[in-house]
């Protein structure tokens, strides 16, 4: 029996504390020391009556429920530094006494409502160095009522779930620093009676609402637990908004003021009360006057300015707010919509721009003109709809006969995306409040309206579809012969008209390409023509300036070292012409007369010249009367 009991021994040693691990066994409590081993994934053999799981600085990637089965015992549990991404539902479902889970410096982007549901005893919780993004609203439903600390800085939040927050009466710790954080909710730390510190520093607060808690830091005698609270490092815009918080004078920390731009840089504590102000609200611009058809959409715009930014709204004709409904929207920004108008919303709407420095209002009038019905219906008897009183119009024109036979509506000057519409006066005797044009087009069926004025008789229309075909009705709007009375519409005429094709831009392009090409080539030639005629004149002033001076010599003869020097072939002597005698200054030797300057000089040289080298070129007349040379010089 000693054999099997051996094995047992071992089989339950090794079940005990896994083989990278570190287990002690102190006090009656096990703990389990698993970091530093590389790990990537929890070992499976832990043995469950473990109080102390440390799995700090491993690999591990993801939990799930198998993970920590019936370890009902589990204390505290530290994955501290991992690579985890995913935590499944209830991964933690069994740690019914767990009080620390410590889950920094991990990877998780989201926590989902069920990823930390189990542990509702758990007192700390440290999610910070993560790279959270989102915690759903109920995340932390299960350890409400028991955590003191709770850490998610160092993440990418906007949002936390502010509820399940501001619902932990037991909270000590609130770490909410280095996020994304731009607002917080009004009285969200109301109930937190025992928070002590509330760190949220760099975030991107413009400002705080005012709230009992922060008061509690003022004087810490006369309250029972007060409150540190950090928020330097935020953008804070030091209005009338923040005095309160101004008020509290807390020297001992170094908040600094964002905007506005006369404050901006300025240690918050130190601005004077009274430089904490706000510009009541001014509306810039807003519809004056609307007037749209029964069923259509109405889009009432109202902008206002301020520091802080108002807060719109909108009051009906009946004196009640209007908010958001089926049929109507309110957004942010001022604008109103009524999605499908009818004769209950027409009358005076009421914007209204509040901010705490006061507020403004500006006055809207909505028009609803009612739709033909009546002796302008359709030959079924049914009132027409929005889409169709073009159809219904041109019908009851060419059916009966019903159409005035002045004035005619015609369409001119039609091109690819407008045309012209013209019309007479009609008659005398039927005041006519505003006209009315309606088309559409074989592209789109989709019914399109146009007031025009009552002194208008053109109107032109743009943004056509070129190469479509149009239907066009123009009806007369007559005012109403008392209050309950709607709006009377007769019809005037209809007309049918096409729009040209669109030009096909291939034509233009043709056309600037081949200009260019011309301008171009014609360019080209003139220049290639001047380059020519310069060149030309170049050569022929180059040839004249050779011909010009022509060297004469005479009497040439050679030096020779005592030897006789053949003579050349004489030539038979050119008498040169008379010229005009004039003075010689200077001796260049026998030159044969008495010469200018340059050629003189250009004599001598060439003798020396062809003394030097001891070639005779020529022999002339030993007199001053005898026969001369004529020699071209050239340089070699």
């Amino acid at each position: 029996m000693a054999p099997p009991l051996l094995l047992l021994l071992l089989a339950s040693g090794a079940a005990a504390c896994p083989l990278p691990c570190v287990c002690q066994n102190l006090s009656e409590s096990l703990s389990t020391l698993c970091a530093h081993r590389g790990l990537l994934f929890v070992p499976p053999n832990v043995d469950r009556r473990t109080v102390e799981l440390r799995l700090a600085d491993n690999f591990i990637q993801a939990l799930g429920p198998p993970d920590f089965r019936n370890m009902t015992g589990l204390v505290d549990l530290t994955l501290s530094r991992n690579a985890i991404t995913r935590i499944g539902a209830r991964a933690f479902g069994d740690l019914e006494s767990l009080r620390s889970l410590h889950l920094d410096g991990n990877r998780l982007v989201e926590l989902g409502s069920g990823s930390l549901r189990g542990p509702v005893n758990l007192q700390h919780l440290i999610l910070s160095g993560n790279q959270l993004g989102r915690i759903a609203p109920g995340a932390f439903d299960d350890f409400l009522d028991s955590l003191e600390d709770l850490d998610v800085s160092y993440n990418n939040l906007r949002q936390v779930p502010w509820a399940g927050i501001g619902a932990m009466p037991a909270l000590h710790t609130l770490n909410l620093d280095h996020n994304l954080i731009d607002a917080l909710p009004p009285g969200v730390f109301a109930q937190l009676s025992q928070l002590s510190r509330l760190d949220l520093t760099s975030n991107r607060l413009a400002t705080l609402a005012p709230d009992p808690l922060f008061s509690r830091g003022r004087d810490a005698e006369a309250s029972p637990s007060p409150l540190v609270l950090s928020f330097s490092g935020n953008p804070l815009h030091c209005n009338c908004e923040l005095l309160w918080l101004r008020r509290l004078a807390r020297p001992d920390d170094l908040e600094t003021c964002a905007s506005p731009p006369p404050l901006a840089g300025r240690y918050f504590w130190a601005v004077p009360e009274g430089e904490f102000s706000c510009e009541p609200p001014l509306i810039a611009r807003h519809t004056q006057r609307l007037w749209v058809l029964e069923g259509q959409r109405a889009t009432l715009r109202c902008r206002a300015l301020g520091d802080p930014v108002p807060t719109m709204h909108w009051v009906g004709p009946d004196d009640r707010l209007v908010g958001n409904s089926s049929r109507a929207w309110a957004f942010p920004n001022g604008t109103l919509e009524i999605g499908v108008t009818g004769a209950g919303d027409a009358g005076a709407y009421t914007c209204i721009a509040t901010n705490p420095a006061g507020e403004a209002t500006a006055r809207v009038e909505l028009r609803v003109l009612a739709l033909p019905h009546g002796g302008n219906t359709s030959a079924e008897g049914g009132r027409p709809g929005p889409s169709d009183i073009a159809a219904s119009a041109r019908t009851a024109a060419e059916g009966e006969g019903t159409l005035e036979s002045e004035p005619v509506v015609q369409v001119t000057e039609v091109t690819a995306t407008s045309g012209l519409v013209s019309w007479g006066p009609g008659r005398p005797s039927d005041p006519v409040w505003m006209f009315q044009i309606q088309y559409n087009s074989s592209e789109d069926e989709t019914l399109i309206y146009r007031i025009v004025p009552a002194s208008s008789h053109h109107f032109l229309l743009k943004h056509l579809v070129p190469g479509a075909d149009y239907d066009l009705c123009l009806l007369a709007l007559s005012p109403a012969a008392g209050p309950s009375d709607l709006t009377a519409t007769r019809l005037l005429g209809c007309a049918h008209f096409s729009t040209l094709p669109a030009t096909p831009l291939c034509h233009a392009l043709q056309a600037h390409v081949l200009g260019g090409t011309l301008t171009v080539a014609v360019g080209g030639v003139l220049v290639a023509a001047l380059l020519v005629f310069t060149v030309a004149l170049l050569v022929r002033g180059r040839g004249a300036g050779n011909g010009r001076l022509p060297l004469k010599l005479s009497h040439v003869q050679s030096q020779t070292n005592g030897g006789t020097s053949p003579m050349p072939k004489s030539h038979p002597p050119r008498s040169p012409p008379p010229r005009p005698q004039r003075s010689c200054s200077l001796d260049l030797g026998d030159t044969g007369g008495c010469y200018g300057y340059a050629r003189r000089l250009g004599g001598a040289w060439a003798r020396r010249s062809h003394s030097v080298h001891g070639g005779l070129l020529g022999a002339g007349c030993r007199g001053l009367g005898g026969s001369t040379e004529r020699l071209e010089e050239s340089v070699v």
